[in-house]
């Protein structure tokens, strides 16, 4: 069996769910060279072509997109048992965080995760999590903290940090005649099938996520349940379909099939939260909320610009 280095996994994992070099070298600490050395010398090991290139996209292959599938969970359960081999060690070795997010990490969270690791000599292990389970893998241990959206009304949760709140947009195929008009009012989401997340979350969530009724009191179809951000651009794409996004997500998903549309009436923003069970609280916890609040105060977010 040919050897397959960790590193070269890691690296093809953030760049699923980045589909950009610049940002995955960001993410990893590293030059975009050493990105694309990584994945090179992963499809050389594998024997297949993983990810697709061109001089304006990145996206990977049907036989990548299978093996990422395939090859996360077995790096997640290595990650974990890092963890707590490195607990078990005492004291000498770097303590960890298990932080789950939803989509990408942006420039600030990075700022915050080195400087936890410069001053307080913590590591951060990142690792998305599904789009309709929010609360599952922090409630069962499996990580220490999970950024996600917001609300989060648990009683075993804490949330210690609250990002800048982002508007929402509506994603529409560019051939919808909602498209052609540029914007969108909240009354005629009610003429749409809006995608929705599947998962686990508690009811609540999946309403803020897609509302079931427009203010006037018209039903707002959700048909059709997605696991990915990816699966619900395509759907969208299609013609049949809309998703509710936040505008952070929508200039970083840029498709030409795709247009992302203000919603006039639709006033309650998106927002994420930093979590963590209550009862595990702890000073590296607490540490990377300070640490956030420093970041995003230190930066001025203008109107209409992503975190």
């Amino acid at each position: 069996m040919n050897q397959v280095h960790v590193q070269e996994i890691e690296c093809l994992l953030v760049l699923a769910e980045e589909l950009h070099f610049g940002r995955t070298a960001a993410r990893l600490g590293c030059s975009q060279s050493r990105v694309s050395q990584l994945v090179a010398g992963l499809e050389r090991r594998v024997g297949v072509r993983l990810v697709d290139r061109t001089s304006r996209s990145v996206g990977l292959s049907r036989f990548g997109a299978q093996f990422v599938t395939e090859v996360r969970p077995a790096y997640e359960a290595l990650a974990t048992v890092l963890t707590r081999a490195r607990e078990r060690a005492g004291s000498g070795a770097l303590c960890q965080l298990r932080v789950g997010f939803h989509g990408s990490v942006y420039e600030e969270v990075t700022e915050a995760f080195r400087q936890l690791r410069a001053h307080h000599d913590v590591m951060m292990v990142l690792s998305e999590i599904p789009l309709g389970s929010p609360f599952s893998a922090v409630l069962a241990g499996q990580l220490d903290a999970a950024v996600v959206e917001l609300p989060v009304r648990e009683p075993a949760l804490t949330t210690g940090f609250r990002f800048p709140p982002q508007d929402r947009l509506l994603a529409v195929a560019t051939s919808h005649p909602l498209a052609r008009a540029g914007r969108a009012h909240i009354e005629e989401l009610a003429a749409l099938d809006l995608v929705h997340p599947i998962g686990d979350a508690p009811d609540y969530w999946m309403v803020a996520r897609v509302p079931r009724s427009t203010p006037a009191g018209v039903p707002i179809r959700s048909s059709v349940g997605i696991a990915t951000v990816q699966e619900g651009l395509a759907l969208v794409a299609s013609g049949e379909h809309g998703m509710l996004v936040c505008r952070p997500l929508a200039e970083r998903a840029t498709r030409s099939d795709v247009r992302y549309l203000p919603v006039d009436g639709l006033d309650e923003p998106s927002q994420m939260g930093l979590i963590w069970r209550t009862d595990r609280t702890s000073r590296q916890l607490t540490a990377l909320a300070r640490l956030l609040d420093e970041e995003f105060s230190r930066v001025k977010i203008p109107e209409g610009l992503p975190v």
